[in-house]
Parts: C-alpha cells; structure tokens; sequence
C-alpha cells in the first residue's frame, strides 16, 4: 500500500503566511519604525542646512558626543519601564567620577581596580534608591530628587570642591582608542545596548520588569519578584551613571564635582523620544538608541547653526514635553482601538 506524498502547501497559502508574517514584524517594530523615519529626515534636514552636518569628523564627533548620553539612557530606560524615573543619574555620574578620581591620584590604585570601586558606588547609591521605592513605598520622584541633592552634596564634600585632573595615562585610553577608525566608546555602547535589548526582549527579567510597569498588583499576584526586579533597575541605573562618569573622565582627563549636570534631563528625554511610556510597561532598547542619537543630532545641529547654548536647553525640555504629548496621543488611540 503507497500513501500519497503531502501536498506542497498552495502558493496563495505562502503568500499570505508572508503577509501575516510582514505586518506581524512591522506592528512588533511600529515604535522602532517611526524612530528611524525620524532620525533620517532629522538627518536629511541637516544635512541641507549645514554642508559640515556629513562630514568624517562631525560624524565621529557626534558618536562619541552620544556615548555618555546613551550609557545614562540604558538605566534610566530600566527605571522608566518600572514606572519609576530617576532624577539622581547626573548626580551619582558626579559622584561616581569623584571617586575614580581621588582612587586613581589620591589611592594610586590601577585604573581597573579604580573603576570597579567606582561602579560598586554607583550601584550601591542606586540600591539604595531602589530600596526606598520599593520598601519605604516613597515615590520615585521623591526619593530620587533627594539623592540628587544628596549625591551633589558629597561630590563637592569628597573632592573638597576642585575638581580631579592629573589623572593616569592609561584612562585615556578608554576615551580615544577606535575600532577601524569608529571610536571605541561608541562601540562599547552599541554593546551594552544589544545586551539590554537582549535581557529585556528574551529574559525571563526582562518580561518581569515589563509586567511590573504594565500592572504592578498584578505582577505580584501572579507570584512575580516584584521588589527584586524594581531594586535591579535601580543599581542598573546607578551603575551605569558610574560608567558614564568613567567615559567622562576618559574623555576629558579630569573630573569635575558638577560631572554630569543635566545628564538626568538628557537621559530621560532620550528615553521618551525613544517611545517609552512614562506610567511604565511601554518602551524598548531600540528606541531609546534611536532617541540618543536624535538627541545627539539635535544639539549637534543647534551647534552646527550657532544656537546659543542657553537656547539648547530650552529646545531640549521643549522637544520632552512633545515628544510625552506624542506619546499620550498614541496610548489614547491604541487603547480606543483595543476596546
């Protein structure tokens, strides 16, 4: 007895399969989409206005402008995916580089041992932050705007209010070393960034921290480890101020007590450009890189064009309560369309 062999599936078959798989991408990636349509023109518009906006040297120079902007913006996209927000990243990248510096000169310790120090401060300053969110049911905001004042506080104490400078060879090193002519630090976070989209799009930790965003009652009721989770975005967070803080100083060769100033303002405007929800639950790592780099290119065009630096700053909050209003609309609509 011979049995018929499977019949090939019908062409129209496939092509709908095709179909349903393409518009399955594209609604997965919508958010990411829309990033890059406007990073291109943003890019294109730019480049019209300023002949200097594509050369090799502005090019590298805007990488490596984005590099601290976006180690800051990894945390702080943790935190904003709890529903939290940190105001004390620009802070704790002050305090942080306090403390490498005064390890490196002062302790004559090697520049390795120096940073690790440097990272357990800044983690240690997150956990506390997430410690007070988490256990002492104090609002985000609230706890993190004191650490801020805080973390100021003992960066002026610890230094004695001059900054760092004299600092060893070796750290440079981190600043202006490249990969095939594209500066390494950029590339260090490009890395970071992958490994952040990784934990959060394939890890059981990642789809905790979104459920904690979405529905915090219900994260806890279906037995999830609310308190851990919301704790880690936090020493992430500090954490990687400290690797900012190291960036900086690499960069710069020395380190002042006000490292850092505005970095909270940069970060989370990148975050909320990148598509990340304020109320938590909504955002990605992809984003959040597409929103660094529009950030990088706003302030490089405002520079490119002679836009005073005062005048920076009001176009950066400007382009936050924008991109917050964007994001309101879209939510409303989805959420219309879902009932």
């Amino acid at each position: 007895m011979t049995s018929n062999p499977p019949k090939a599936a019908e062409p129209g078959v496939k092509a709908s399969e095709a179909r349903r798989r393409h518009r399955g991408f594209l609604h997965r990636f919508q958010l990411e989409i829309r990033m890059f349509v406007v990073l291109v023109a943003l890019s294109v518009v730019l480049s019209i206005v300023s002949s200097h906006f594509f050369s090799l040297g502005n090019v590298f120079n805007l990488m490596d402008q984005s590099v601290v902007t976006g180690i800051a913006a990894i945390g702080q996209t943790f935190v904003i995916l709890v529903a939290g927000i940190d105001l004390s990243v620009g802070a704790l990248t002050g305090v942080a580089g306090m403390v490498l510096g005064l390890t490196l000169t002062s302790l004559g310790m090697p520049v390795p041992v120096a940073i690790v120090v440097a990272l357990i401060v800044g983690g240690l300053m997150g956990l506390v932050n997430g410690l007070l969110v988490t256990f002492g049911r104090i609002a985000p905001f609230i706890v993190t705007l004191g650490m801020m004042s805080i973390g100021r506080s003992l960066a002026y104490v610890i230094s004695d209010g001059n900054s760092v400078s004299s600092l060893p060879q070796g750290l440079s090193y981190i600043g202006s070393a490249d990969i095939f002519g594209v500066p390494a630090n950029f590339v260090f976070v490009v890395l970071l960034f992958a490994l952040a989209y990784y934990y959060l799009s394939f890890t059981k930790g990642g789809r905790t921290i979104y459920a904690i965003g979405s529905n915090i009652e219900a994260a806890r009721a279906s037995g999830l480890k609310v308190s851990y989770y919301t704790n880690l975005a936090y020493v992430v967070s500090g954490a990687l101020a400290a690797v900012a803080a190291v960036m900086l100083a690499s960069r710069l060769m020395s380190i002042d007590p006000i490292a850092g100033n505005g970095l909270e303002l940069d970060s989370i405007a990148a975050v909320v450009i990148g598509g990340a929800s304020l109320f938590g639950g909504r955002g990605s790592m992809i984003g959040t890189f597409f929103g660094v780099l529009i950030m990088g290119l706003i302030r490089n065009g405002l520079n490119l064009l002679n836009v005073g630096p005062y005048w920076q700053g009001s176009a950066i909050g400007a382009i936050i309560i924008i991109a917050v209003l964007a994001e309101r609309i879209v939510t409303t609509r989805l959420n219309s369309r879902g009932q």
